[in-house]
């Protein structure tokens, strides 16, 4: 995987990228959440390096994509992101977003939605409007505070056992968040404006469709919010397939990293195949 640079007015964006066995192969990206970044998906990146094209990036203002204004919306990083994934030869990808970057994968698929091949979504959410309440709004504008007054110690327990079932999955995300050890500031900072920008993004009501072959993947542990909630929802009005982990928490492709894969080279499969696209996973 190759480390690149895309500079933009608020500051540099980091990611990686490889090559895959065919430049005509479904072209596979990878969104990690909030707070999370490109090592979330080195169990994926391992095993589709060489078979598709990978990209992977820290997202705006998290790790190594830093110094970075947090001033921009879920609708600017899905432009960054297009603009990436142009310089990068990357014309129909396959998104794979985790969580927040499922939210990403959606706002792209509402400003590009020609360019998007495939969108996999793991422990994400819709981001239509419908499926939040206004008190859930109300409490994504106001996250920033709690993760500055929570006792940094309190905050990492539950940041790597909240979020993961495996002692994989829990000792990846403890080193992810160990990125902030000593600045909490950062991360409460982070944290609060992603969900900022997340409720703001839901409350411009647009369609969010999408437009394209998907797959909804959440672990049956995933107790991040109303996750479950929101996927049984997103399954039955959208149509759209789901597979549920078992054993598996928010963060699924860590927990259940060979299931995990295993579905997402499934779709990737059909979608090099004409005619299999509309197959369910």
């Amino acid at each position: 995987m190759w480390e690149k640079v895309f500079q933009t007015e608020c500051g540099p964006i980091r990611y990686w990228v490889g090559e895959g066995a065919s430049k005509t192969a479904p072209q596979l990206v990878f969104l990690p959440g909030l707070t999370a970044d490109h090592r979330l998906f080195e169990k994926q990146t391992a095993c589709f390096e060489g078979k598709y094209p990978l990209l992977v990036w820290d997202a705006p203002g998290h790790a190594a994509s830093w110094p970075f204004s947090l001033t921009f919306t879920l609708a600017d990083k899905a432009r960054w992101l297009a603009e990436i994934l142009l310089r990068e030869g990357f014309r129909e990808p396959l998104v794979i977003g985790q969580s927040m970057g499922g939210y990403v994968g959606q706002m792209f698929a509402q400003l590009y939605p020609s360019r998007l091949r495939g969108f996999v979504s793991i422990d994400s959410a819709p981001l239509q409007r419908e499926y939040v309440t206004a008190a859930e709004l109300w409490l994504l504008k106001r996250m920033e505070p709690v993760y500055r007054r929570y006792p940094w110690k309190s905050l990492l327990k539950s940041g790597t056992n909240g979020v993961a079932t495996s002692a994989y999955g829990r000792k990846l995300m403890h080193d992810i968040m160990m990125v902030y050890d000593g600045d909490q500031e950062r991360y409460a900072k982070l944290s609060g404006h992603g969900f900022r920008m997340l409720a703001e993004a839901m409350e411009a009501d647009l369609p969010y469709a999408i437009p394209c072959p998907a797959l909804l993947i959440c672990g049956e542990k995933d107790r991040a919010g109303s996750c479950i909630r929101y996927n049984r929802a997103w399954h039955k009005k959208s149509g759209i397939p789901i597979a549920w982990i078992p054993g598996a928490g928010h963060n699924a492709n860590t927990d259940a990293p060979a299931r995990v894969n295993e579905l997402i080279e499934s779709l990737a499969e059909k979608l090099s195949v004409p005619g299999r696209e509309e197959h369910d996973v």
